[in-house]
């Protein structure tokens, strides 16, 4: 029996909606708390989903005007695009080389790769907090600059390295046939090609970088250096004080950039997925 295409697009959003619903709430609930007034936000017989005592913009207002806040976003922004770029540099020449040159010990670097991305951050704090003291960057956005790729590398390299793997070697090979160097068959028929896998591989290595804690944490301690992962929580909980109203809204905040450029770039994103390449 042939279903009707308004029964089919029916089936298709209430199979969605709980997941939509799931992937919604965090924010909601963010975004009520930020509004609420702090009486009616710390009184337990009132419900925490609904807003009764009126909108209030006080948490933003704190947020913007007597909290380093702008400086942390300014901080991350600096940090995650700096040793995104870094990152994404490296890891495609170290993907191409993988994925298209024959050498020695090629597998076995992959695997190691591919291990080294397995690795939790935190084994590598030690080896790189001696770097950090070593190169006299402590307390200042360069200890993360410097570091961030560590972790982001290995990831970024993986990804690209299964998607050059998916274009074919034929337009490569031609264009080396015609007199193209190696970088040169790069950069006029690699890159092109693999654009929506580099923009995807992008898109994820900023992701760890913007919600990175543990370094941002750790190697500075200034707070007008920090990074919006590290101040909000610094600067927002004292002892046993928590702003709840002002973490909920710098939260709110700190998550927009990364859910704008995933809708910027969501086409690129999906067909980083699916697309392949066909020689003309």
């Amino acid at each position: 029996m042939v279903r009707s295409p308004a029964r089919r697009a029916l089936t298709a959003y209430l199979t969605a909606a709980p997941f939509v619903v799931f992937a919604l709430f965090p924010f909601a609930w963010m975004l009520v708390t930020s509004l609420k007034k702090n009486n009616e936000l710390y009184d337990l017989s009132q419900n925490p989903f609904l807003i009764r005592a009126g909108i209030t913009w006080e948490h933003y207002q704190y947020l913007f005007a007597q909290s380093a806040f702008p400086l942390w976003l300014r901080n991350s922004i600096i940090v995650a695009v700096v040793s995104t770029g870094a990152s994404v540099v490296l890891a495609l020449l170290a993907a191409y080389a993988l994925a298209r040159l024959r050498f020695r010990y090629a597998e076995g670097v992959s695997t190691f790769v591919f291990v080294i991305y397995l690795l939790p951050t935190t084994l590598l704090f030690l080896p790189l907090a001696r770097l950090v003291s070593e190169l006299h960057i402590a307390n200042t956005l360069w200890s993360l600059i410097v570091t961030y790729p560590a972790f982001m590398t290995p990831f970024i390299t993986w990804m690209l390295t299964a998607y050059l793997n998916s274009i074919p070697r034929d337009l490569e090979e031609s264009a080396l046939v015609d007199g193209c160097t190696r970088l040169a068959a790069l950069r006029r028929i690699v890159l092109p090609l693999a654009r929506p896998g580099i923009i995807t591989a992008t898109l994820f290595g900023f992701t760890l970088a913007w919600g990175e804690f543990i370094y941002a944490l750790t190697f500075i301690s200034t707070t007008t250096l920090k990074t919006v992962t590290a101040g909000v929580v610094v600067d927002l909980i004292r002892g046993d004080v928590f702003y709840w109203g002002s973490l909920m809204a710098g939260a709110l905040v700190a998550s927009l950039p990364v859910v704008i450029l995933f809708s910027l770039f969501l086409d690129h994103y999906v067909s980083g997925l699916t697309a392949g390449a066909v020689k003309g």
